[in-house]
């Protein structure tokens, strides 16, 4: 492993936690819900020892990053400006952004209103979906206003989760009872291990609102998340006590009103984003998705549509048995597929 560093950006009026290894073309990596740049940690030294300057961030109100109270802070815009702000604190004036969940809709998003600056993207969980930032049954693209999408998607008498975090107090009163076994059910819920466990193993043929209802995914009024959830009898292999241990104690630290605060921005975000809705994404563009991942289940009829708005697209990859969280869950795997396709960009 080459030399990983930490530092601290200035990026308008935000502060960004960056860690970084190795030099070459800058490779920005932008992490999910919950995590934070510790979930590119098997990404960071691969890039590195291919030629990459590889750059992996903690997201505006996460970890060590800048926080902010009021949601006008989490807007999708804002967030896009602090990847093209790292970009320019680190001296370059291009690079290739890699987002998984969050990361991948704020990667997507940064190729597709700055493809001066973002000479490739790669999403992971979540494909291209346009204003909507996340595809969803019924609303691929967002042509649905997500108030409408995510009260037809959880069904009478239940709250779909994004509007359940977004409303921030209950949210937030359940991670605080427990914050270490609410972090644990939540990566447990969504990995591979847990899906199969369950008997999801074909999810991708599933009806997807089906399991949108009968999941975690949508809470009933007045209900925990964790109260659809379980613990697991032991921690898969991708995920040590150790790495549980540093998530913990990151958002013990740093709190959920930045995290919870980017799902109550969706709305607000789709509706900044209107004037976009239809043009194309032209950067080179790649996905990776899991076989056993709701947010790729979801996505379907967007992968199948990407190539009416990402005219440079060079694949879409599942990876067989894998859940949400790839990166960590398949590192090898997604480390071949990122540095395949940084070898093809001109």
């Amino acid at each position: 492993m080459q030399q990983r560093s930490s530092q601290f950006l200035t990026v308008g009026s935000a502060r960004i936690h960056a860690v970084c290894e190795g030099e070459g073309p800058l490779v920005i990596l932008v992490h999910g819900f919950p995590e934070s740049w510790y979930s590119w940690r098997h990404q960071l030294s691969a890039l590195a020892e291919a030629g990459y300057q590889a750059v992996a961030i903690d997201l505006r109100g996460y970890g060590r990053s800048s926080k902010f109270l009021d949601s006008e802070y989490y807007l999708i815009k804002s967030v896009v400006e602090d990847i093209v702000g790292v970009v320019r604190a680190l001296g370059a004036s291009s690079a290739v952004v890699v987002g998984h969940d969050w990361g991948a809709m704020i990667a997507w998003t940064a190729a597709w209103l700055h493809p001066e600056i973002f000479r490739g993207v790669v999403g992971l969980a979540i494909p291209f979906s346009g204003r909507g930032l996340i595809a969803l049954p019924g609303s691929p693209f967002g042509e649905r206003s997500p108030e409408d999408i995510h009260k037809e998607l959880a069904g009478p008498d239940q709250q779909f989760y994004q509007d359940y975090f977004g409303s921030l107090a209950p949210a937030i009163r359940e991670f605080e009872e427990d914050s270490g076994g609410w972090i644990r059910d939540v990566l447990w819920a969504f990995s591979g291990e847990s899906m199969k466990a369950a008997g999801f193993s074909g999810l991708l043929d599933l009806p997807q609102v089906d399991i949108i209802r009968a999941s975690a995914l949508s809470i009933p009024f007045g209900a925990r998340m964790r109260d659809k959830m379980h613990a697991p009898a032991d921690l898969p292999v991708w995920l040590r006590t150790d790495d549980l241990e540093f998530y913990t104690q990151e958002f013990e630290r740093s709190g959920m009103i930045g995290p919870f605060s980017y799902y109550r921005s969706i709305q607000n975000s789709w509706e900044q984003l209107e004037s976009h809705d239809g043009t194309q994404l032209r950067p080179p563009a790649m996905f990776i998705g899991g076989e056993c991942d709701v947010t790729t289940g979801w996505g379907l009829e967007a992968i199948d549509r990407v190539g009416e708005f990402v005219p440079n697209y060079v694949g879409s990859h599942i990876l067989s048995g894998c859940g949400h969280w790839i990166q960590q869950e398949r590192p090898e795997e997604v480390n071949e597929l990122v540095l395949g396709f940084m070898r093809e960009l001109v």
